[in-house]
């Protein structure tokens, strides 16, 4: 899974959002903020990765467990599949 090109992130000040680029804007009204570790996980799947590559580098990356990484996960996986940004068949 990845996240699908044409989109990216941009910082407003404190907050970081995932916006549609030029070429897909008017196709897209998806729009997504997001926290540090959210940008983390978004910046990751710039790249194809499987769930597990993904759980792996946030326990890395954070000092938390397991659970509590596949549960942020599955939360962001969420947002961003319901804006239609994964491509899962990568």
């Amino acid at each position: 899974m990845k996240i699908k090109d044409g989109f990216i992130l941009r910082k407003f000040s404190d907050k970081i959002v995932a916006v549609a680029e030029d070429d897909y804007a008017d196709n897209s009204n998806s729009f997504i903020k997001m926290n540090s570790s959210a940008e983390f996980v978004w910046n990751f799947l710039r790249q194809d990765r499987t769930y597990e590559e993904v759980v792996d580098a946030l326990l890395e990356k954070y000092d938390i467990d397991r659970q509590t990484a596949e549960n942020d996960l599955n939360g962001f996986l969420s947002v961003v599949r319901n804006a239609g940004l994964l491509d899962e068949q990568s």
